[in-house]
Parts: C-alpha cells; structure tokens; sequence
C-alpha cells in the first residue's frame, strides 16, 4: 500500500499546474488559453490489527475563464456563471450578517 501510495504522489505532484492552464487554442482569430481552478486530493489507510485497508480520492476543477491575446496585449475574461456561483456562499453570509446587525439595532 505504500508503495502505490507514493507512485500515486509522484505521478500527480505537478498535475495541479499543467491542469490549470491549457493549452492555446485559436478562437475567432484570437489565441486564447483557458484558466481553471483545479483541487484533488488522496488518502489511505490500514488498520494492523484487522488488515484492514482502504484509500479513496476526488477532486475538482472551476473553470475561471481565458486569457485572451489579441495582438494589442493579453487580457482576463472572467467566467460569469462560475464567478456568480462563487459569490452565493459570500452574499448568503453578508446578508445573514446584515439581518443579524438589524434585529440587534431593533431591540
């Protein structure tokens, strides 16, 4: 188990970088290169007395938008729809503040 273990850690040690940005792609006669957010993880364990093992493992990848050259220079164009999913969890919490703050100003 711990052999495949660490050849799991070396095979993916710099996956996380060449999965972030891609490769260039030729667009309506501009070169883009997507931008994504990319998150894994592995684990394992056994347990001696039982021989017991397991191990398990996911991951997760946002797409954050392209960078865009166009001859002029190179520019970010964020992805919408991902950016508004990411700001649900910051609204909802602002406004669970915002109704928090208020009642304690009623009272």
């Amino acid at each position: 188990m711990a052999d495949t273990f660490s050849t799991l850690v070396d095979t993916f040690k710099n996956v996380g970088v060449s999965r972030a940005y891609g490769s260039p792609v030729q667009l309506g006669g501009q070169e883009v290169i997507p931008v994504a957010l990319v998150s894994f993880g592995f684990g394992g364990g056994n347990e001696a007395d039982g021989g017991a093992s397991g191990g398990g493992g996911g991951g997760m990848v946002l797409p954050l938008g392209v960078y865009r050259n166009d001859g002029g220079g190179v520019t970010f164009r964020p992805n919408t729809v991902v950016t508004l999913v990411c700001l649900v969890p910051l609204v909802s919490v602002l406004g669970a503040a915002v109704r928090k703050a208020i009642r304690a100003a009623k009272r």
